[in-house]
């Protein structure tokens, strides 16, 4: 009777260690979306990305591996240091297994960090410096929607050859602006532009009119304007106050997405040439998630918002294939798995945890051009991803063999 106990007991522990090893480790999926909610880059991505990664979970079924999936959100206020709080806290006390969007260059390169030390995952389709992976690489983080590198090459790229090839640049005073300005001066430079001067403005400057001022007196063809959200806006509504278009000179909005021509309005965004990972009135697909999404939040989405829906539903996919939660597992299945969605069509991971895949160049619609709200762009060029994106041999990343 003994021995029949102990051998009962032995099969009981055997097929609860089979069944965990195919579940979550903890009885759920955690997913944290830490952005900005509140400031500049609030409409940009903020609660919109949070209403994205929740519309994935429930086109996931809610679960995976059979326990539910658990969407929780907080405002980094684009602070690093708030940042990397709420990041200890959700990892060390809350069981969040990953966290995504993570606008603000800052703060995704000291929350990668973070992950990269306690071995969890993170997909980033807020920030754009392509230091996350390169020299910042981490075997866990993942960039997802975008970077400097695709807005250099598809906006700087385009005007060069249409003959903007004299550049100043107005660059917001953090990690992004400068890697923003850096790569694009380094794509203007090698396809035969100049680069004559640049100034820098702190995140979220009310007033431009000194840096106006110095771009417009450097008689540069195009001032570019490396910045992103409310701080690009802003620039462009000052500038048009200070006649610099009606001058000759051409503004290039270096990150500019669906949401800030939408604040900014057709009137004033005009002629505008810009880059994005996705546009709603693409193709039937396209429209069809962005009306689901429209009912959700009263706007269309931009590149972050679909962007976020594809990262969380790529984890979700990955942790699946996996058959666990366990972070080697699932960032094993996220750099081998090619990803195929409404964002991300036909995309690859590299070595270095960049997901590449096609950009579109596009050019903000005249008002008269407009058959519908929300009907802002005309698609330019289609960016093979391979040209816009930095070869991961080359990226700095020393996870790359």
């Amino acid at each position: 009777m003994r021995k029949n106990l102990i051998a009962s007991v032995a099969f009981l522990l055997a097929s609860s260690t089979a069944v965990l090893a195919q579940s979550a480790t903890d009885g759920k999926v955690k997913i944290g979306i830490l952005n900005d909610q509140s400031g500049v880059y609030a409409d940009f991505g903020g609660k919109s990305s949070v209403e994205a990664a929740k519309m994935a979970v429930e086109d996931f079924g809610g679960k995976v591996l059979d326990v539910p999936v658990e969407i929780v959100d907080a405002d980094h206020q684009n602070k690093a240091d708030i940042a990397s709080n709420i990041a200890r806290q959700w990892y060390d006390t809350e069981q969040v297994d990953a966290i995504m969007e993570l606008t603000t260059s800052s703060v995704a390169l000291a929350v990668q960090a973070i992950g990269k030390d306690k071995k969890k995952i993170d997909i980033v389709t807020g920030a754009a410096t392509t230091d996350l992976t390169g020299k910042a690489c981490s075997p866990y983080g993942f960039h997802w929607a975008y970077d400097t590198h695709a807005l250099a090459v598809g906006t700087g790229g385009a005007l060069v050859k249409q003959g903007g090839d004299s550049w100043f640049f107005l660059t917001a005073d953090y990690a992004f602006g400068y890697s923003l300005e850096q790569q694009t001066s380094d794509y203007v430079k090698a396809s035969g532009g100049t680069v004559v001067g640049a100034v820098r403005h702190p995140l979220s400057s009310q007033d431009f009119s000194s840096f106006l001022l110095q771009a417009q007196s450097s008689g540069a063809k195009v001032i570019g304007l490396a910045n992103a959200g409310l701080d690009t806006s802003n620039a462009i509504k000052q500038a048009a106050e200070f006649g610099i278009t009606q001058g000759g000179q051409h503004l290039a909005a270096l990150l500019f997405t669906l949401a800030e021509v939408h604040g900014l309005g057709l009137e004033a965004a005009q002629g505008l040439t810009l880059t994005e990972g996705y546009y709603w009135n693409r193709d039937d697909e396209s429209r069809a998630f962005a009306k689901k999404f429209f009912a959700r939040t009263g706007k269309m989405p931009n590149m972050i918002h679909t962007g976020t829906y594809s990262a969380v539903t790529q984890y979700l996919k990955a942790v699946q294939k996996a058959g666990t939660d366990e972070t080697e597992a699932v960032a094993k299945q996220l750099h081998e798995m090619p990803v195929d969605d409404v964002f991300g069509r036909g995309g690859t991971v590299g070595a270095n945890g960049r997901m590449i895949h096609d950009m579109y160049l596009l050019q903000v619609k005249k008002p008269s051009e407009s058959k519908e709200p929300w009907d802002y762009f005309n698609v330019l060029a289609t960016i093979p991803g391979k040209e816009a994106y930095i070869d991961p041999a080359k990226s700095g990343c020393d996870l790359v063999k």
